[in-house]
């Protein structure tokens, strides 16, 4: 709980006053009883109409303050639940935008959806029924059973038969609720997973038409959600009528040894009235605690998924970074017999013995069969994963001494997978510099070879561009991506295979480009052709992990049988493609 106190302290005005104003309605609740014993007992039997206005009066204005205190409850417990929950889902947030890619491959895209929107919600729910029944339902509990006792302690004592049974109930519910309300959470993680993978591929799917394919997916991950939704839901509903009963049972009881007692004349008529709305109200405020009770173990089940985010431990951080205030100035890159691994303590090394040098301003290639660890190499640079050994540096430092966000200021990359984002195409080009002039922008479009089909739309650079760029090509995706990388002017540029979609034509602008504009920056080329990389300074030809090859396209012709079949290969099929 003190985790969440540092979420609550700057509303606890209204976390303080939401349960203070309730207690209003609680007086209320507990002398409107009395009030009307008091009529039925002395004001009707002697037609007293001055005795039955002044009680009358009394409990009209308790009503209204009644009134005034439950509509300030309901405004304080929304406001501190909605505020608290928000500032929760911030930090959560925060705490994900800190993951690393490691962190990230624990957790689903769907999962960390559901933690930041469903049960955040569930943990909203249960805070505001929290507080506007922490003191409604004691406080009820408390004062009707006092009530009652004070009117009559004979008939009270058959409540006391039916709180045990009630309180052993709700017991055995919740120890059932908990479990089953986890299984539903992550049900729905598993549905949600599914569909955005759905959505996002939609595409892929009619284009293979898999759409029954994906239906049938769908549906049984749906009815899966659904079963166990009722199956903790089944939970909830048993509570309502075991509480019916209870209540219905113990009024009758009541009701039956109370008009013997009147009979006998031991009891009056207003006070069996009171008494057996005391009872109720007994019975009902046991009602809310078990429904707040329930409520709460499922927020208790939301509360340890997002825990589990909360407590990941970031393992790629710049704590420990002894050069925070360095920048990346020139652009050297350099690895020291570099070994990593996604899964250490599993031994297997997506990389090993990896060493060379990347001067500033040189063009570096790296070539190699899927699978080979290109793309794992290069995004060890911005530290976007850790070496397992060696060392990785730039400008002479180890990357690990820089502060994450200097790192990565200094680098430009274009991932593999090229992602735009919501927005104008101008919007999109200012993540590289958001507050890049109007020429800039241009200068790095044309740069990259997309200020031609930029300004072919009717709104230029304002068009939208739609959820993730759906609205333009392949190849003028991976411009964009460039254009905006340009944007940032880094000393080192990466490139993950960011030219596939483009044509050689197109291809040989950017390089051109990238020759004569960016001859100060280092440029790292991840390619599948020879021809992207064959007039770069240094080509590195990577197979399963290791550097097999290294040196010039003359000096890999020569000595590197790999690179020699890969290029007859392409060249080959160039031929074959030309015919």
């Amino acid at each position: 709980m003190k985790r969440y106190m540092k979420y609550i302290k700057p509303y606890r005005a209204a976390f303080i006053l939401a349960p203070l104003c309730m207690l209003t309605e609680v007086f209320g609740e507990i002398m409107l009883p009395k009030l009307m014993s008091m009529i039925i007992n002395n004001g009707v039997p002697q037609r007293n109409m001055s005795y039955i206005l002044g009680i009358g009066t009394v409990m009209v204005v308790m009503a209204v303050f009644m009134a005034l205190g439950g509509i300030g409850g309901a405004y304080f417990s929304s406001k501190a639940s909605i505020c608290f929950t928000s500032d929760l889902r911030q930090e959560l947030f925060d705490k994900v935008q800190d993951f690393s890619f490691k962190n990230i491959d624990q957790f689903s895209t769907g999962s960390l959806v559901t933690r930041l929107t469903n049960d955040i919600q569930q943990v909203q729910q249960v805070t505001m029924m929290g507080l506007r029944m922490m003191f409604r339902a004691p406080g009820m509990l408390i004062g009707a059973l006092i009530m009652a006792f004070m009117m009559n302690g004979r008939l009270a004592a058959v409540i006391l038969v039916v709180i045990p049974f009630l309180t052993a109930a709700i017991a055995l519910i919740l120890k059932t609720a908990f479990p089953r309300f986890t299984v539903m959470q992550k049900k729905l993680d598993r549905l949600n997973s599914g569909i955005q993978e759905s959505l996002t591929n939609v595409r892929v799917v009619k284009s293979f038409v898999r759409e029954d394919f994906e239906a049938d997916k769908f549906r049984d991950m749906n009815r899966d959600l659904k079963e166990n939704s009722l199956r903790a839901m089944n939970i909830v509903i048993m509570t309502m009528p075991v509480m019916m009963l209870a209540m219905n049972v113990t009024t009758l009881a009541v009701v039956w040894y109370g008009g013997n007692m009147i009979i006998a004349g031991q009891m009056l008529v207003g006070d069996l009235t009171a008494f057996t709305t005391y009872i109720v109200q007994i019975l009902m405020s046991l009602m809310m605690l078990s429904m707040v009770l329930l409520q709460s173990s499922r927020a208790m089940a939301s509360i340890k998924r997002i825990n589990e985010v909360m407590d990941t431990a970031i393992d790629l951080s710049d704590k420990d970074a002894s050069r925070k205030d360095l920048l990346v100035k020139e652009g050297k890159v350099e690895f020291r017999n570099v070994a990593f691994s996604y899964h250490e303590e599993a031994g297997e090394k997506v990389l090993a013995g990896i060493s060379f040098t990347a001067m500033p301003g040189q063009t570096v290639g790296i070539i190699g069969a899927t699978g080979s660890g290109k793309t794992t190499l290069v995004q060890l640079i911005p530290r976007l994963y850790d070496v397992s050994s060696g060392c990785v540096l730039v400008d002479g430092v180890d990357v690990r001494q820089y502060s994450l966000k200097n790192l990565r200021e200094g680098v430009g990359m274009v991932l593999q997978k090229n992602v735009l984002f919501s927005g104008t195409i101008e919007e999109n080009l200012r993540w590289g510099d958001e507050y890049a002039s109007e020429a800039e922008i241009r200068e790095a479009a044309e740069c990259a070879q997309a200020n031609g089909f930029i300004t072919s739309f009717t709104d230029g650079y304002q068009m939208d561009l739609g959820q993730g760029g759906v609205n333009v090509s392949g190849g003028q995706k991976q411009r964009l991506c460039i254009a905006r990388a340009l944007l940032k002017k880094p000393k080192i540029l990466i490139l993950d295979d960011s030219t596939s979609a483009v044509d050689t034509a197109t291809e040989a602008k950017i390089r051109h480009c990238f020759a004569t504009d960016l001859k100060d920056t280092t440029k790292i080329i991840i390619a599948q052709r020879i021809g992207s990389v064959e007039e770069a300074d240094l080509i590195i030809v990577l197979d399963d992990g290791m550097i097999i090859g290294m040196g010039s396209h003359r000096d890999l012709m020569e000595n590197c049988q790999a690179y020699q079949e890969i290029y007859y290969s392409q060249r080959d099929r160039e031929k074959e493609a030309g015919a």
